[in-house]
């Protein structure tokens, strides 16, 4: 209880840094780099899955969340309220991982940081793309990218920290990101 408490202050705190004018940059590559599974299979993706469940009811919060492995869904958990809408969006923001290699959070950062519209990202179709927070990749040690965790229902950048919250809990990675 008092660890699921602490990812919940976890959770808001992000959600305040992300609702900040500017998002550093690093602060979001760090989160990737240290965010790494030494293996993944479908428990692994079983537990992130039900931990981002477990987060977002203990924070009476309704989510849709997502876990792909080489374009495999692993997981797909949608909470009441929830629509086919929300599955759209997991596709987006899961498209942009698997195009730009980072969280949608850092492209959506990266983009609004330099002063662009993450809404009309050039050369991508935003039916198929969505720079908002909530979509995280999922890394391997020594292989790099194998998957996504999305979570949608939230705005963007609380999203993003669910993930990142959920993501800490499986990993069992103590301390600020």
């Amino acid at each position: 209880m008092i660890k699921t408490c602490r990812l919940l202050l976890l959770v808001g705190c992000l959600s305040s840094l992300a609702q900040a004018q500017t998002v550093d940059l690093a602060s979001l590559a760090r989160q990737e780099q240290v965010l790494q599974f030494d293996s993944f299979n479908s428990d692994t993706a079983l537990a992130l899955g039900n931990k981002v469940v477990e987060l977002a009811r203990t924070a009476n919060k309704k989510v849709a969340v997502n876990v792909t492995r080489d374009g495999l869904m692993l997981f797909y958990f949608g909470m009441e309220g929830m629509t086919a809408d929300h599955a759209n969006w997991i596709r987006r923001k899961s498209n942009l991982v698997n195009r730009t290699g980072h969280s949608s959070f850092y492209t959506h950062n990266e983009v609004k940081n330099s002063g662009g519209n993450f809404e009309a990202l050039p050369g991508l179709d935003m039916r198929d793309y969505a720079a908002h927070g909530g979509s995280f990749p999922l890394l391997v040690k020594g292989q790099g990218r194998i998957g996504t965790i999305t979570v949608t229902g939230l705005p963007g950048p609380e999203d993003h920290a669910m993930v990142v919250a959920a993501l800490k809990a499986v990993l069992k990675v103590e301390g600020d990101l």
